[in-house]
């Protein structure tokens, strides 16, 4: 399945102590080299929803765009910046939503989404692992767009309200020995991470 891929870093990681998340030093290279080594695939369209100077992630290559609004209204704005920028590069299929502090997202995340929608007759679909679904780590038809953008205009912020009006599965993975969809959000976590990623394994790319 051929996907674009839009990773989340456009928050103000306020609870890290500023700064940008994925730019944060696991096992000696930044967090989304982790996400970009489980993420890219041949075929594959990525870009990077951050705000600010985009130059700072120039050493990664990818296009950067920022939120679809500029207060910072969460990750809704940025996945309707990567549809957007999806549908200006013609393209017209899916869109997987992952957040840049994510490193141990799993390999098959886009397949097994897709087959959780698929089986359960929905346009959308969303991670979940111990109980919890992740609303943040999905697949996104392009065609949804807008009617995301009106809603983000009537002041909709909660993204499973928002898939909820449409129909959206889960796809579940296991916590153990991890949650592949531990997230780094403060120095602690961090720390964890560094814990985890010796459990996780497998290649990175600086």
């Amino acid at each position: 399945m051929s996907l674009a891929v839009v990773i989340l870093a456009g928050g103000r990681a306020t609870r890290m102590g500023g700064g940008d998340k994925p730019l944060k030093v696991l096992r000696g290279v930044p967090i989304l080299s982790h996400v970009l080594a489980r993420v890219a695939r041949d075929g594959r369209a990525l870009v990077l929803n951050a705000n600010g100077d985009a130059s700072r992630f120039a050493p990664f290559g990818l296009p950067v765009v920022a939120d679809a609004a500029s207060d910072f209204p969460g990750p809704l704005a940025g996945i309707l910046a990567g549809l957007d920028w999806a549908a200006a590069e013609g393209m017209d299929g899916d869109v997987l939503s992952v957040p840049g502090d994510c490193p141990f997202i799993p390999h098959d995340l886009g397949a097994r989404l897709e087959e959780a929608r698929q089986a359960a007759g929905v346009p959308l679909a969303c991670a979940g692992s111990g109980g919890w679904t992740h609303p943040v780590i999905g697949l996104w038809p392009v065609s949804l767009r807008e009617e995301l953008r009106a809603a983000m205009a009537a002041g909709e912020r909660k993204i499973d309200r928002f898939t909820a009006r449409f129909g959206c599965a889960t796809a579940e993975w296991p916590v153990d020995p991890f949650d592949p969809f531990f997230n780094v959000n403060t120095p602690d976590e961090l720390s964890e991470a560094e814990r985890l990623a010796a459990l996780v394994g497998g290649a990175t790319r600086p």
